[in-house]
């Protein structure tokens, strides 16, 4: 492959947290692993992000802070400052790398530069009418399960996550852990259901989406001891509970886009048990690093065949399938493609 190291990549993150974020925020992780694998590959990178991002790449800001983070912060004003400031200058770059869902679309035709999208999931039926009106556009998947028909898929590229950031629990504990939003479709009420058919301990940690959901369906099971719910936390927060941890669940009740949990988990050596929907099966190797499930009856079987796992095995399929060098050289054979196409036209 010709090496195109020399081009100029333009990397639009997500401004409802700081990138990398210092707790929530998948799609500002995955941005954030792309830009520093690209620049550790020799890549000439701007990130445009907000201002108190960190980053070995250029940084472009208009925004402070993550509107998330900002009491008062109005969301749209900060997106829209975002986004147009990174397309006004968009002829400095010779490629968009955006992480920004279907607004970023909604400027691709207005500049000559070529834009890559990876959609990092769905979030609504209601935005589709826009992913069709662009679906020529150049698109990326996270995974096999989360496609549409129509639009112009250029390849699959897995996320990766730092491996450095989750160090191997050999030997882990007895609780099972929840880390994710707590949200219906996250499935926070049926790792409850395992913990207490099970009799084990759960620890349940992530930020609260649906307030309703978690007052009508978790809170009332919270006790302090046999079910903690312990709030959002960072990296060193995660490991912390990887150390003490017999199993992630991951109950969810749609389609899983990717779960980035799931890698990291496995990363730290801890089998995870998720339900068969989506790209779990992509992620979790079935009997090898965690279990696939239908139900909350079959998850609690699963966790007496938790000795099956091995540990190591766990970390040696994140480092094979989902590191940032492998995700990086993937998103390069896509940039390539990008270049030679334009170089045709």
């Amino acid at each position: 492959m010709k090496n195109y190291h020399g081009k100029k990549i333009a990397v639009l993150s997500p401004v409802a947290w700081r990138t990398p974020p210092q707790r929530y925020g998948a799609w500002e992780t995955v941005a954030s692993n792309i830009t520093e694998g690209l620049v550790a590959r020799g890549w000439d990178v701007t990130l445009f992000a907000t201002a108190d991002s960190i980053t070995k790449a250029k940084l472009h800001a208009v925004v402070a802070k993550g509107y998330e983070e900002e009491p008062g912060a109005d969301a749209k004003v900060a997106e829209y400052r975002h986004l147009s400031e990174m397309f006004e200058h968009a002829d400095e770059f010779d490629l968009i790398h955006s992480h920004y869902d279907f607004m970023a679309l909604c400027y691709s035709r207005l500049v000559r530069t070529p834009v890559l999208t990876t959609i990092h999931g769905f979030s609504s039926p209601k935005i589709m009418p826009l992913y069709e009106k662009y679906r020529d556009g150049n698109f990326v998947s996270i995974s096999e399960s989360d496609r549409v028909e129509g639009l112009n898929y250029l390849a699959t590229v897995y996320n990766g996550i730092d491996l450095s950031l989750y160090p191997l629990a050999a030997e882990g504990g007895g609780d099972l852990i929840f880390l994710g939003r707590i949200h219906p479709d996250k499935g926070v009420h049926l790792a409850i259901a395992v913990a207490q058919a099970s009799g084990r301990k759960l620890v349940i940690a992530g930020i609260i989406q649906d307030e309703a959901y978690f007052n009508e369906q978790v809170k009332p099971h919270l006790d302090g001891e046999k079910i903690r719910y312990i709030g959002s936390v960072d990296n060193a927060g995660k490991n912390q509970l990887f150390s003490k941890a017999a199993a992630l669940l991951h109950l969810n009740t749609i389609p899983e886009r990717f779960g980035l949990v799931l890698a990291e988990a496995n990363a730290a050596g801890v089998p995870v048990i998720a339900m068969d929907l989506g790209s779990c099966r992509e992620v979790i190797s079935d009997g090898v690093t965690g279990f696939l499930v239908k139900s909350v009856p079959e998850a609690v079987e699963a966790l007496d065949r938790l000795s099956e796992i091995d540990r190591n095995a766990c970390c040696r399929r994140v480092e094979n399938h989902f590191s940032i060098e492998t995700m990086v050289s993937g998103y390069e054979k896509v940039y390539a493609g990008i270049f030679e196409s334009a170089q045709t036209d």
